[in-house]
């Protein structure tokens, strides 16, 4: 049950083969085996299965919202969620309660979808492997030692939540740090919900590949959809001009499905598009012979692991063996593209992180001298280094005297980015195809061994690009590694082309069949009910 799509699911609710009641109580179950992972900050089982009881009683009328209704969704800890608290995995927010509910997660709830917990992510979404939370890092599920670990009960109850949400139970033991791997981040928690089977959907934020990262790494679809389709609102901002809410699901459909619940015009978000969106489902019958696949010649990074290369050419060879036309191109710009985002993303943190001053909401510090020592302390108290080492970074770039020096030039290549793509685009290159990481999840201690912002110029190398010149793009499963770790490849489209895009990435997903099921009856059979 749990290893199935939104479609197959939907009808089974339809047909009545179980409840959503039993679907909810499943995931529920399953969330709970797997605290070991850390996925989630917050539970809403109780309000998952009211909703779910609710679902039920729509189903026997014949009265459903949707394809969706009865299915338990996860969202990431940075979309606001009215009575439910929102931490960004920060203490700056451990206690904040949004009075409001981000539009891409209203609009799956009025489809009758069911909310089962927000997940653990990068503290403000700053990183790329889950693992710079104040709830602890996430671990991803694929070759986790489920048998070497253990955990206890508890609830920790200083934070003022609604008595249907709770806090994640904590750990007893955890394995040696070089036995499990690194979940990939910002949206580290989501991914893993969704390929345990905990959820069957989750929504995560991508700035420069916060989704296709994590959905690489841990085996799942993970959809960047393009700038402007999805709407902001509700979504704690990191970089307003590069932030996408983006999905999980287990295959392209499922994502296809979600994103035709969320998209369109939203009149609380003006970078909203205003033409129609009409929703969509992918075909199932999918024809590549008159298809253009460009292949970056840039994309061909030094880091750049055999294991995923091999996957990328072995990709190419299914698209050329379909009759596709498959050519080689280049972004030559791709190489600046990383100083480039690390300019923006500094100096929109520096703006967006002004807010939280202890004066508003969220933490304030016991500090009562002066305006400025409060600010001060609050801020060295609510934020991690990594946050504070951007907002340090972002107010330097906006100096007088370096804000045309940096600031400026760094826009000039972000155009200078965007217009590669174009051309490539309208030189009859239908999609891009390339790698979506350097390389298979790394263990925690390889991760952690390296700077944190020299880690994330590494591992966005192949994804940010794409958020510099708004376009969608997509991560699907490709295979296993040798040493059996899953390895994504991304596609890109031009604007607004997200349907044709994934529908690309649907053809290509039924002719590699990626195991996603096989870590589902790992987790059964190693992993005893709670």
């Amino acid at each position: 049950m749990l290893s199935r799509g939104i479609q197959k699911v939907a009808t089974q609710l339809q047909d009545k083969e179980f409840s959503a009641v039993e679907l909810c109580s499943k995931c529920v179950q399953r969330a709970r085996k797997l605290k070991v992972l850390n996925a989630y900050v917050t539970e809403t089982h109780e309000i998952a299965l009211q909703q779910a009881k609710e679902s039920d009683k729509r189903h026997s009328q014949g009265n459903t919202h949707g394809i969706l209704d009865g299915v338990p969704i996860t969202v990431k800890d940075n979309f606001c969620t009215q009575n439910i608290r929102t931490t960004c995995a920060s203490n700056m927010l451990k206690n904040y309660i949004p009075p409001y509910t981000a539009t891409v997660v209203q609009r799956m709830l009025d489809q009758g979808a069911l909310l089962i917990g927000k997940t653990n992510l990068d503290e403000f979404a700053m990183g790329s492997g889950s693992i710079d939370s104040t709830h602890g890092p996430v671990r991803n599920p694929w070759k986790y030692p489920y048998q070497a670990s253990a955990v206890t009960s508890g609830t920790d109850n200083d934070t003022p939540i609604s008595s249907h949400v709770r806090q994640s139970e904590s750990h007893v033991t955890e394995p040696a740090e070089s036995e499990w791997f690194v979940a990939g981040g910002s949206s580290g928690g989501s991914a893993v919900a969704v390929a345990t089977g905990s959820a069957f959907a989750a929504f995560g934020s991508d700035t420069g590949g916060s989704v296709r990262n994590p959905a690489s790494y841990c085996g799942v679809v993970g959809l960047k959809p393009t700038y402007g389709l999805c709407s902001r609102h509700g979504l704690i901002p990191l970089v307003n001009s590069l932030d996408v809410p983006g999905v999980f699901g287990r295959y392209v459909d499922d994502v296809a499905i979600v994103l035709g619940a969320i998209g369109g015009h939203d009149v609380f978000d003006s970078t909203t598009v205003n033409d129609p969106f009409t929703a969509e489902i992918l075909p199932d019958h999918i024809s590549v012979k008159d298809l253009h696949i460009g292949i970056p010649k840039e994309y061909y990074a030094p880091s750049l692991s055999s294991e995923v290369f091999q996957a990328w050419q072995k990709a190419a060879d299914i698209f050329d063996n379909a009759g596709a036309k498959v050519t080689e191109v280049s972004l030559p710009h791709t190489q600046y593209s990383i100083v480039c985002y690390s300019v923006l993303c500094a100096t929109e943190v520096a703006s967006n992180m002004a807010r939280y001053d202890g004066i508003e909401f969220g933490h304030r510090a016991n500090e009562n001298r002066y305006l400025e020592a409060l600010f001060s302390k609050t801020r060295h108290e609510g934020f991690n280094d990594v946050v504070r080492g951007r907002i340090l970074a972002g107010n330097y770039f906006l100096l007088k005297g370096k804000y045309e020096k940096y600031y400026i030039q760094a826009q000039k290549v972000r155009r200078l980015i965007s217009d590669d793509f174009k051309k490539v685009f309208d030189s009859g290159v239908n999609i891009l195809l390339t790698p979506t990481t350097i390389s298979e999840a790394p263990s925690y201690t390889d991760f952690a061994s390296v700077d944190h912002r020299k880690q994330s110029e590494q591992q966005d190398v192949l994804t940010q690009p794409v958020n510099l010149a708004g376009l969608p793009a997509v991560n699907v499963p490709a295979c296993l590694s040798s040493t059996g770790l899953p390895v994504g490849l991304q596609f890109i489209a031009p604007m607004f082309q997200d349907r044709h895009m994934l529908t690309v990435a649907k053809w290509f997903e039924q002719q590699v069949n990626f195991p996603i099921s096989d870590l589902c009856c790992q987790i059964d059979r190693d992993v005893p009910d709670s």
